[in-house]
């Protein structure tokens, strides 16, 4: 340990290095560094949505010199900068072994929404929290990759509740100073400033550069002074807007993505298009070509080798799909570019060619314009198959070109603190350095260790999961303190009393799209209500997540789950947390016991939130959808019902809400309270350790991004 002073080029190297690795979110997905942001201000840094950036506005230069002469501080700040340069300059990843030459030309992977922590509130669910991981685990693996995307100034919505329990949106306005983002800028240190053409006026735009450890992620903003103020609305918000805006808003990321690549000197090998909104960008690709003197029929395949695409939408009303007039007033300057006609130019976005009832739909341009497809599952990528069948000529699935690569998560990046302390323990234990467990914890050989007591004790397990659960507990209180508004002092002994650190703990938060079916457990509410009041076995549910503002039937949902947990039987014992994000999603896949998930089969591409719980020892309640059908092994969590659905709606609500109610009453709450004489559940902590094992390592990104480069990536 330091003792002498820091003199004043130690004090500015360390002041210099925390600050240039506040603006990498590297430090979101390590856990020392985010201790130290911690340490400087802990009310801040739980008041500030975990900023690093905001905590250095918070802590003067002054203080923060001060800190850093207090011998422990500055050593802890030079070991994580040291861990920091570490990581950026490691030559041994295994894109430098398997895929070097995307170093020189790496993957642009285009999303409307790129999810990477609470900080920066830039993604509306599902497909962002998979495109924040694909990025980072792409660094972690030290693959050549670059993301693009737009920078929505007020973001996705806060969302609080009404006296009604009706849904309520409200915008905020983000100030890049308090970002983890750098202006993009060009040779003379100005903004470097591209332009494209929408609905026939010039709009101009500039970037900002995530760092997302190793790799960049570029994300376009046209607020600029001299952009008509609609245009410089166009990236205000997620998604937000009509058709108009939704289509301008495409035309800038994927049009607008290449030209700021090319303005940057990038040349990607690939284009990776994340669902179909980027998919303007292929029209873009195809331009370029016949400026360079190609036909258009030569200009498209050179594009097609270019490209590739992932669908993530099992539903038809959710691919996106624009009227010929709109395409005409909003795509203009595709027709005398492509030098095509409109109705050539409609072509390209149909199914069925010179119908002109038929609108242009993105996922048909991309589709046509990818020299490969996946869908995010194998269920999904069977239901594509099905669902694309025409547009490929054929009546037989099986002769669709679209595969599948099953999602995964960031493994690492969703540890909440304990979890990782134990497993960091762990893995020290076997004498490896904890430089390398970030590449070790995502391989079966580590998980495969949790399965013996010797390695984890059945005690230890049990400690973790107690710890987790009290946390979610007492953040929850905190948060429905919070959300009354109004209280006087006796609230804070009402919500102390909610909720119970005994109690088996059920949680359910994602988007609330009706396909999901929140409410289903409660069609048993009778029953339910026994459940959740039996002193000897209690059973407690937590609900979170977000409608989209024009879903009046989502907003339903959550109005009616509000309402039961305020005047229903169930309050105390049913909690619905506001303004879901990253952070809310983190202290529920950490400390509930079960993830519950009900989709109306086959709606559910994937999910993601189930996987984010198993390095927590959370296990999943799940119809057999998305992933969940293909990680389930009748041993690493519960299924809902068979691997089979009734073919009327109707009938499948009555069927799943009967076998949810028969697996939580017959499986789960007795093998959550079946305890030995020393009170710990030896068969429900085996299952917890068979599920590390099994799931932990294979639904991943870091296993996900590595399917992609071998597959896809590399292959032309």
């Amino acid at each position: 340990m330091t003792t002498k002073p820091l003199n004043a080029t130690e004090l500015t190297q360390l002041t210099t290095g925390l600050n240039r690795l506040a603006r990498n979110i590297w430090w979101s997905w390590d856990q020392d560094a985010q201790e130290v942001f911690h340490e400087l201000s802990p009310r801040g840094w739980q008041n500030l949505y975990h900023n690093a950036v905001a905590i250095l506005h918070e802590v003067s230069d002054y203080e923060l010199r001060v800190r850093l002469q207090e011998p422990g501080f500055a050593d802890r700040v030079r070991k994580v900068l040291d861990n920091f340069d570490a990581y950026l300059n490691e030559k041994a990843t295994w894109g430098a072994a398997n895929a070097p030459q995307l170093k020189a030309n790496p993957v642009a992977y285009f999303s409307a929404e790129f999810a990477f922590h609470e900080t920066l509130p830039i993604a509306a669910g599902g497909l962002g929290a998979l495109a924040g991981d694909h990025a980072k685990s792409a660094s972690d693996l030290g693959i050549g990759f670059v993301g693009i995307s737009l920078f929505y100034r007020e973001g996705y919505f806060q969302q609080s509740v009404n006296h009604d329990n009706w849904q309520q949106e409200t915008y905020t306005q983000l100030n890049p100073r308090n970002l983890p983002l750098e202006p993009v800028l060009d040779s003379r240190g100005e903004p470097l400033v591209c332009s494209v053409r929408l609905a026939g006026c010039s709009v101009r735009f500039h970037a900002w550069r995530v760092n997302v450890g190793r790799v960049p992620v570029y994300l376009l903003d046209a607020n600029r002074p001299e952009n008509e103020a609609h245009y410089r609305d166009l990236t205000n918000r997620v998604y937000g807007g009509d058709s108009t805006t939704r289509i301008l808003q495409e035309i800038l990321l994927g049009v607008g993505g290449v030209r700021l690549l090319r303005a940057l000197g990038i040349q990607p090998s690939t284009f990776h298009m994340n669902e179909g909104h980027a998919a303007f960008l292929t029209l873009e690709l195809i331009r370029e070509k016949l400026a360079a003197g190609k036909s258009f029929g030569e200009a498209s395949t050179l594009t097609k080798g270019e490209c590739l695409f992932t669908t993530h939408t099992p539903v038809e009303a959710g691919h996106d799909r624009f009227s010929s007039d709109l395409m005409g007033y909003a795509g203009q300057k595709f027709v005398t570019s492509l030098k095509i006609t409109h109705e050539e130019l409609m072509n390209l976005g149909r199914v069925r060619a010179n119908d002109k009832t038929e609108p242009f739909c993105m996922t048909v341009l991309a589709l046509k314009l990818s020299r490969a497809a996946n869908g995010v599952s194998e269920l999904h990528g069977a239901v594509s198959r099905e669902m694309w069948t025409e547009l490929f000529g054929t009546t037989d699935p099986d002769k669709v070109p679209i595969g599948h690569i099953t999602n995964g998560i960031h493994l690492v990046g969703w540890m909440k603190g304990p979890a990782r302390r134990v497993w960091r323990r762990k893995f020290a234990a076997l004498g490896r350095p904890d430089s390398a467990f970030v590449t070790e914890a995502n391989t079966a050989e580590f998980w495969n260790r949790v399965t013996d007591p010797e390695f984890i004790s059945d005690e230890e397990i049990w400690a973790l999961r107690y710890k987790l659960r009290r946390e979610l507990v007492e953040f929850t209180r905190r948060r429905l303190l919070l959300q009354g508004r109004t209280f006087s002092q006796g609230d804070f002994i009402t919500f102390d009393g909610f909720l119970n650190p005994d109690a088996l703990t059920i949680g359910f938060a994602r988007r609330f799209a009706t396909y999901k079916r929140a409410p289903l457990i409660f069609d048993q509410f009778e029953n339910i209500v026994k459940l959740a009041q039996d002193s000897a076995r209690p059973v407690q549910f937590i609900f979170a997540g977000k409608a989209h503002p024009r879903d009046d039937a989502g907003k339903a949902f959550i109005q009616k789950i509000i309402h039961l947990s305020k005047f229903s039987e169930l309050k105390g014992h049913l909690v619905f947390i506001e303004n879901y994000d990253i952070h809310v999603c983190r202290q529920m896949v950490a400390g509930c016991d079960i993830w519950l998930n009900n989709p109306r089969r086959p709606l559910e591409a994937s999910g993601t939130s189930g996987m984010k719980t198993t390095p927590h020892g959370c296990m999943n309640l799940s119809i057999m959808d998305g992933w969940w059908r293909e990680g389930y092994d009748t041993q690493n969590g519960f299924s809902i019902g068979p691997d089979s659905h009734p073919a009327d709606v109707d009938e499948q609500d009555r069927v799943d809400s009967a076998n949810l109610y028969k697996t939580l009453t017959e499986e789960v709450v007795p093998g959550f309270f079946n305890r030995d004489a020393s009170g710990v559940p030896r068969q429900w902590i085996t299952r917890i350790r068979h599920t590390m094992a099994t799931l932990a390592p294979q639904y991943s990104t870091w296993r996900m991004v590595q399917e992609y480069t071998t597959k896809s990536y590399l292959t032309r």
